[in-house]
């Protein structure tokens, strides 16, 4: 049977065959007795603008409180405004009901421990050991419900201390994907100094991620130049990711965003996956800095960031972890960085950007098990084409953990180069013959 918990939390069609109210509730109901030992304490619950995220806040609720929790309601709020609440309002479990960059009818249930940590696997999978018997509380013993109206305010307090800066009306377009920054993310950059255009930014959940946010940058390119502004900003449904536009239109990755950063900050460390683009790694090791790589996913980067004492890492597809001000991903944090490094520097951003050179990198999707991806015929064609590339690109082949799909990941020094041995891996992964 397929673990329930992904690398992002429960993720799944709302109301289709896994998450459904009930399972919400069940599941609200197992972490409480997980977690909180018991006592009636305290959970915070936020969403994004989902039509289904309020059926499922419901259920959660339900849960929370028949097992003996207080719940606080926090609203349409940010992943990264969860977790803070969680971590400095004294709250012993997080709740995040979104489906991050995923379209509208998906939803998905994000739990967080004391502190505003993600939670571990070893206690995700407590919790699925416990939806069949979770605990059930009477009498006084039921927890009350509360909103909290302030949510929103004290998360734009925490960003303008963390980076404050004065952006002398430096133009920024940014596309708050109809998610849950789309009030919060605009009034974020104003308060900062920037001149803002938003777009996608009406909160209409049944359009979230639709042709927008961090996943469908072209709206994004299109304002910034029709705007003159100096950069675009995109968000995804939940904020926890940022990826940029320079002033020309031209996209700028998690991997350039996290280089940036890095150099400007003078990290001895930076916490990135193997996904990361070969260019990052040599960049890094030009400035001197060292890259340690994880799996893909930005809960194994804060892992590493956190038992190394790292203080920056993030992920090829704009999720960027500053330690000293959050405890998960922060696209708003992360847009603000990269205003303030302009405003420091005087410099724009594809300058900035241009501190790494990006390899050509082709991905391909292969319908096979998960065991073709260490298949002996396999194994021996990658070892044949990374001996073809040498110093010049690489390969990398990664099983779907939710799909029979093999992801072949290859980059080479030309476009060509990459696709051809990409190609070729893709046909031998597939069950065929060429090398």
């Amino acid at each position: 049977m397929a673990r329930l918990f992904g690398t992002d939390g429960v993720r799944g069609l709302a109301g289709g065959d896994l998450l459904t109210a009930e399972l919400a509730t069940a599941l609200a109901a197992s972490a409480a007795s997980v977690l909180l030992g018991g006592d009636m304490l305290s959970v915070v619950v936020g969403r994004d603008t989902r039509p289904s995220g309020e059926m499922l806040e419901a259920a959660a609720v339900a849960g929370f409180t028949s097992a003996g929790c207080d719940v606080t309601l926090l609203g349409v709020v940010p992943t990264p405004a969860v977790a803070l609440a969680t971590a400095v309002g004294g709250a012993q479990l997080g709740l995040m009901i979104s489906a991050s960059h995923n379209p509208m009818p998906d939803n998905g249930l994000k739990l967080f421990g004391a502190g505003g940590w993600k939670l571990p696997d070893e206690v995700e999978d407590a919790v699925e050991a416990g939806l069949a018997t979770p605990r059930r509380v009477t009498g006084a013993q039921v927890g009350r419900v509360h909103v909290d109206p302030g949510a929103g305010e004290r998360y734009l307090a925490h960003l303008a201390a963390a980076v404050p800066t004065d952006l002398a009306g430096l133009r920024v377009v940014v596309d708050c994907a109809q998610g849950a920054a789309s009030a919060l993310a605009p009034e974020a950059y104003r308060r900062a100094g920037a001149d803002v255009v938003a777009i996608c930014a009406d909160g209409d959940g049944y359009r979230i991620n639709d042709g927008c946010g961090a996943t469908h940058l072209g709206l994004l390119q299109e304002a910034v130049v029709a705007h003159g502004a100096a950069l675009g900003l995109a968000h995804d449904g939940d904020a926890d990711r940022c990826l940029a536009v320079d002033a020309a239109g031209q996209v700028v990755d998690g991997d350039q965003v996290l280089a940036m950063l890095a150099v400007g900050a003078g990290v001895g460390t930076v916490v990135a996956t193997v996904m990361s683009n070969l260019g990052f790694v040599r960049a890094m090791h030009r400035h001197g800095i060292e890259v340690v790589q994880t799996a893909v996913g930005d809960r194994y980067v804060l892992a590493a960031m956190r038992a190394g004492g790292h203080l920056l890492g993030g992920e090829q597809s704009g999720h960027t972890v500053q330690l000293a001000h959050a405890t998960t991903g922060d696209g708003l944090l992360t847009g603000l960085s990269v205003l303030a490094r302009m405003a420091a520097t005087g410099r724009s951003l594809a300058d900035l950007a241009a501190v790494m050179t990006r390899l050509p990198q082709v991905l391909v999707n292969v319908r096979a098990g998960r065991d073709r991806a260490t298949a002996p015929d396999v194994l021996a064609a990658v070892a044949r084409h990374e001996a073809s590339l040498g110093d010049d690109g690489r390969v990398l082949l990664r099983p779907s953990g939710t799909e029979a799909l093999v992801r072949v990941m290859v980059e080479g020094p030309t476009l060509e180069r990459a696709r051809e041995v990409a190609e070729a891996l893709a046909v031998t992964v597939a069950g065929g013959q060429s090398t």
